[in-house]
């Protein structure tokens, strides 16, 4: 059975996503009996996240009140910011995404610049898709390991110029509201999570489950999702694959200063300096992407080997921790021969036992899962009134 703060979060998420509208609608959902939902319906009511209002259409009994979630009234702004790009955007009170759009970046241009680009583009969609609406709070993902939920960067090995910079009173300074500010791989990690239990795709009865998110693009990043919560270590700085020792790497220098890492020779970056090496005009993780739809027979060549490297690496994670599921996230999840590769290679490595109900495939969320899960991080966290 799924344990009280498990089915809040369910319940709210199926709210927030119209999927239901009444106890009888979560009942069904959730699969629990309809005491549970009544108990859980009741707290929901004392805390004023929801309201009961009106009645639905009779299925042979009493008509059902109409449960609704109650929306402070203000918008969430969300950032998830990348080497090249940044994505911004919306979310409703109840974390439902409402907007995102996306622009160039240049990540070494440092915290300065970076944050006076991000804060025009806020300032821009807000007006465009929420004018005269109250910023209620602010959220950033970021390529590095972030000190949560300090919202410090610790000794990012891609982001020169960034290390020990406090990311979240530069976002308090700026807007004057509550500010979170995750990794980046754990913010999508969370939305993954969030969107799997919103749309019904479980793996579990009691949902997703145990779940490793690997955020391929640009870098690599990972994160653990256990009883429906992201797994953080000692400082917060846990699911740094990038950096994970691989077989085979040529020993490629990595730019944490060491040799031989995941990130040398399965990321993006490390495909384009390969394939720019022999001649290709490749520039980046996007003309990968591009070429492989191509289906260029060199490029598609290191792309499988690419995605096999991660294999390798994720099988020692998998035989240890025996997850439910293992996603892949990030640009390069829409290569289906990145992830058939990967899949093929856990299928290879990995013990018979834990592989027979493992689930691997590419995320559902898609290239939005890190605002996704920092709606539900402020959702969660930020001291907002329900007016």
């Amino acid at each position: 059975m799924s344990d009280p703060a498990s089915l809040r979060e369910q319940a709210l998420s199926l709210l927030a996503s119209g999927r239901a509208t009444s106890r009888a609608d979560l009942v069904e959902a959730l699969q629990v009996a309809p005491s549970t939902v009544s108990s859980v319906v009741r707290r929901l009511l004392e805390e004023g996240a929801i309201l009961e209002e009106g009645t639905g259409v009779s299925t042979g009994g009493r008509r059902p009140k109409i449960l609704r979630l109650r929306e402070a009234g203000g918008v969430y702004a969300v950032t998830e910011l990348g080497a090249r790009h940044a994505r911004v955007g919306l979310c409703s009170p109840s974390g439902a995404l409402l907007a995102a759009e996306e622009f160039a970046v240049d990540i070494g241009a440092g915290p300065t610049a970076i944050f006076d680009e991000i804060t025009r583009a806020l300032d821009d969609v807000r007006d465009a898709h929420a004018p005269g609406q109250r910023l209620l709070a602010v959220g950033m993902a970021l390529p590095g390991p972030v000190d949560f939920p300090h919202g410090r960067l610790v000794g990012p090995a891609r982001m020169p110029g960034w290390s020990g910079y406090d990311v979240q009173s530069d976002l308090i300074d700026r807007f004057k509201v509550t500010a979170v500010v995750d990794n980046d791989a754990k913010a999508a990690a969370t939305g993954e999570h969030v969107t799997r239990r919103a749309t019904g795709d479980v793996i579990t009865r009691r949902g997703p489950g145990d779940m490793i998110y690997v955020k391929a693009g640009s870098g690599i990043g990972g994160c653990l999702i256990t009883g429906s919560q992201v797994h953080r270590g000692g400082r917060g700085l846990s699911g740094d694959v990038t950096h994970l020792r691989v077989a085979d790497s040529g020993e490629r220098e990595c730019s944490c200063g060491s040799r031989g890492c995941l990130e040398t020779v399965a990321s993006g970056s490390a495909l384009a300096r390969e394939l720019a090496g022999r001649g290709l005009p490749v520039t980046g993780t996007r003309d990968v992407i591009a070429a492989t739809v191509d289906a260029d027979p060199v490029v598609v060549t290191l792309v499988r080997q690419a995605g096999r490297q991660l294999g390798v690496a994720l099988s020692g994670l998998v035989n240890f921790l025996n997850p439910d599921s293992v996603v892949i996230g990030g640009s390069l999840s829409s290569l289906d021969v990145y992830v058939a590769a990967v899949k093929g290679m856990l299928y290879e490595r990995c013990l018979p036992p834990l592989t027979q109900s493992l689930s691997i495939e590419a995320s559902i969320a898609g290239p939005d899962a890190a605002l996704i899960g920092l709606g539900h991080l402020l959702r969660e966290t930020a001291d907002v009134r329900p007016s």
